[in-house]
């Protein structure tokens, strides 16, 4: 599926950045679809309608020193090298990937929190360290695969984790064999199954990619969990992808071998959850509330996965605690027909 290389040249790696709510039919992932859907599915797919990913510039300067490029693509992008060139076994690519379309907010999963900036003088070296908040960083080093054989999946997430205390709205999370999803905020958030099965569904892009940040000594204020914001790193920045040409122990999400890039190089993956809401059913003409689906269904272009007619584009609300006004109790799409 990637865009072709220029011939003397030899992929290095690709990154692909799979949206669910443009892949998925109705309640039907994706992974599930037969392979021929999925083929025309990916065909029509194009990430930078709402999402584009480039080099930082030190990455950019790094690859222009070992002959290399980086191209773009419908599906994410590539990085690919001229074939002889050696490749040190500690470099580190890194990519920003910043939001195209505003919309994307409206049917993404896990983007409800702050993606507050802090500056904080930082008086012993005379510097102001500047931070984001929840920002994921996706990673070959910390990511994890799924399937065997031709279904093999080489995921840049982090395995997604059991319950926390201090879990949001839309954290997945493993119980036991299975994989849930909270539908509100704790302490005693509400969660719904999205398979008995949680080996059987992608790594999702989930809390556990939003790194811990750990600040120099001494240094208060700081967000608990994001990114340090560098000369490389936009403000705009969503997310990192951080790719290690080596990975110690792990020639399957290595990119090289012998310092050269390995002819069946890696396809890393990150996989967006659409997000899923309450809906809820009302009279166009009056207002008044008809009925409201039972579950949280997933938002999708493809498919409905309700009994009527699905939400349009847009619009979603959130409820919250009485109690507690900062806690979400759910979230919402209004459907008048």
């Amino acid at each position: 599926m990637a865009e072709r290389i220029r011939i003397g040249y030899q992929r290095l790696f690709e990154v692909r950045l799979l949206h669910h709510y443009w892949l998925d039919e109705g309640l039907t992932v994706f992974d599930a679809l037969p392979d021929a859907v999925q083929f025309k599915r990916l065909l029509t797919y194009d990430v930078r309608s709402f999402l584009a990913i480039e080099p930082t510039p030190a990455t950019a300067q790094a690859l222009r020193g070992l002959r290399g490029v980086f191209k773009s693509t419908a599906l994410g992008g590539v990085v690919a090298v001229k074939k002889d060139t050696v490749i040190p076994d500690d470099a580190v690519f890194e990519f920003v990937i910043t939001v195209q379309n505003a919309h994307f907010f409206d049917y993404t999963a896990l983007t409800l929190p702050e993606h507050k900036i802090y500056e904080i003088y930082y008086l012993p070296e005379k510097k102001t360290y500047r931070y984001k908040e929840n920002v994921p960083v996706f990673s070959n080093l910390t990511g994890v695969p799924r399937g065997t054989g031709a279904t093999r999946a080489l995921f840049l997430s982090q395995e997604i984790p059991a319950l926390s205390p201090t879990d949001r709205v839309e954290s997945l999370v493993r119980a036991g064999a299975a994989l849930e999803q909270l539908t509100s905020d704790q302490p005693g958030a509400n969660t719904q199954q999205l398979s008995a099965q949680a080996a059987d569904m992608p790594v999702f892009v989930n809390q556990a990619d939003v790194p811990a940040i750990v600040p120099p000594p001494g240094l208060t204020g700081a967000p608990a969990r994001g990114i340090r914001l560098t000369n490389d790193i936009p403000d705009n920045v969503f997310a990192l992808v951080q790719i290690a040409a080596v990975k110690p122990g792990d020639s399957e999400y290595s990119c090289t071998s012998g310092g050269l890039a390995k002819p069946d190089y890696p396809v890393f993956q990150v996989r967006f959850r659409n997000r899923a809401t309450f809906w809820q059913y009302f009279n166009r003409s009056t207002g008044a509330p008809v009925s409201a689906e039972p579950t949280a269904l997933p938002l999708t272009v493809f498919g409905n996965a309700g009994t009527k007619r699905k939400p349009s584009e847009g619009v979603i609300k959130a409820t919250f605690d009485s109690a507690d006004p900062a806690r979400i109790t759910g979230i919402f799409s209004e459907i008048f027909d």
